[in-house]
């Protein structure tokens, strides 16, 4: 006897522009600490750094324009 179908549960509602946000200031204090170390690392973490800040950036600005971030309202506009 076949059981019955279970129903998915809905989608969560995630603030994708905070989870954005919150990975590109971790890769921005990452580059600040590989700044701080100077010659003791590899450069390719420090490119690796800005290639990750680049593509948040990226990320936002493309969630803007897909209508994904917050709209505030400015006063005096109707």
């Amino acid at each position: 006897m076949p059981r019955p179908a279970k129903q998915a549960p809905p989608p969560l509602r995630v603030d994708t522009v905070r989870v954005v946000l919150a990975g590109t200031a971790l890769w921005v204090v990452a580059l600040v600490v590989l700044l701080l170390l100077g010659d003791r690392v590899d450069r390719v973490w420090t490119w690796t750094c800005l290639a990750a800040i680049g593509l948040g950036a990226l990320g936002l600005w493309i969630m803007k324009l897909q209508g994904q971030s917050p709209r505030r309202d400015r006063p005096g506009r109707g």
